[in-house]
């Protein structure tokens, strides 16, 4: 049984290089971001950041950071430090804090 080949299962031939568009929300972060798939009710794409800060209530979301710097603070008080390599769970409803010194670049599944 076949499920596609290569060339279908490519969602971005160079995910650091792709460009992203802005949100158009007024968000003090300057938001953009781009969809790269939408599969069985999952969402996978590209988002920016900052710098800045901003809160979020958040959803379901595993993310990947590409590039950039700064953390993610919960309600709690506990926080995660945010650099290239750094896989992160968010859960919904969290209540975040991002503080981005340096433009964050994060591939997300959602």
């Amino acid at each position: 049984m076949t499920h596609g080949n290569a060339a279908e299962r490519l969602l971005c031939p160079n995910v650091l290089a792709e460009p992203t568009e802005p949100d158009g929300d007024s968000a003090p972060l300057a938001t953009s971001s781009i969809t790269l798939t939408s599969a069985v009710a999952s969402e996978v794409g590209l988002w920016e950041a900052g710098p800045g800060t901003d809160t979020d209530i958040e959803i379901d979301e595993v993310f990947l950071v590409l590039a950039g710097a700064g953390t993610v603070t919960f309600e709690d008080g506990s926080s995660l430090a945010l650099r290239p390599g750094v896989v992160v769970r968010l859960v919904a409803g969290d209540r975040t804090t991002w503080t981005i010194t340096d433009r964050l670049r994060k591939l997300y599944l959602a």
